[in-house]
């Protein structure tokens, strides 16, 4: 606990890295709500957004784009056009929606904040395990968008599908918002219940996706059943987390996956 709350502090004594220097007005909120535990660091987030990005269609394209157009709220078509008026390369429409990563102290932290984000509607969120028994917690959704709009400056669309664009992004964007106000408000209440993460959400797992399996308990009950049964090689002493019914969480030894 000594060692969590040390990192901690460490952490959120850094200079915020990010473009703006400063978190989403949203992400913001939850920020603040979990650093207030002792048992919870947030390690960087983003609340959403829309973009229009553009590069010369060459390596790696975080390291070699432009950022032509950003805004966390909706946009209009207007915005992405003078947007599009200074590209040069191949510029790229996007919607990212919400991220948001998290230390945990305890895995039973980990898994109450797992289980509040898959029920809030962010289904691709996981929980991953580093060396020194370091843990993460990615909250993050699939409802992203990214088409192409341009190659070496040239507008390989129409206005018309441009205008299109903007719209489905701008309903992903509210329903952005709404997994977040749910989220907010799931996790007000299951920290402010500070129950097992197996039993905030009594109606069964089909309804809130939080059941974890051990392998360790499974392998206990065939023992049990059949107490000259040898240990089998898949059967290691190490017990592995496994999401019942839920996808994209995963639980490695080694490497967490997550870039802070």
């Amino acid at each position: 606990m000594a060692a969590f709350a040390r990192r901690k502090a460490q952490r959120l004594a850094r200079p915020d890295p990010s473009r703006k220097r400063a978190l989403d007005a949203r992400a913001a909120e939850l920020a603040r709500l979990l650093n207030a535990r002792e048992s919870f660091c947030t390690t960087s987030s983003c609340d959403g957004r829309v973009m229009v990005t553009d590069t010369d269609g060459m390596g790696i394209q975080k390291k070699n784009c432009t950022w032509l157009l950003v805004t966390h709220d909706p946009c209009v078509k207007g915005d992405v056009m003078t947007a599009l008026k200074k590209a040069t390369g191949d510029a790229v429409f996007k919607f990212e929606p919400f991220v948001l990563h998290v230390l945990c102290r305890e895995l039973q932290d980990a898994q109450l904040l797992h289980s509040v984000a898959i029920d809030s509607g962010f289904r691709n969120s996981g929980i991953t395990v580093g060396r020194g028994g370091k843990i993460t917690v990615a909250v993050r959704s699939t409802h992203c968008l990214e088409v192409p709009l341009s190659h070496k400056g040239r507008l390989m669309v129409s206005e018309e599908y441009i205008e299109f664009l903007v719209h489905v992004a701008n309903q992903k964007m509210e329903e952005n918002i709404r997994r977040i106000d749910r989220f907010h408000k799931g996790l007000e209440l299951a920290l402010e219940a500070a129950v097992p993460a197996d039993t905030l959400f009594p109606e069964g797992p089909d309804k809130s996706h939080s059941v974890y399996v051990h392998r360790r308990k499974r392998r206990t009950a065939r023992e049990q059943a059949d107490p000259s049964r040898e240990l089998e090689p898949q059967d290691d002493t190490e017990s592995s987390l496994e999401p019942a019914g839920s996808a994209g969480v995963s639980f490695r030894k080694g490497k967490t996956g997550i870039e802070d």
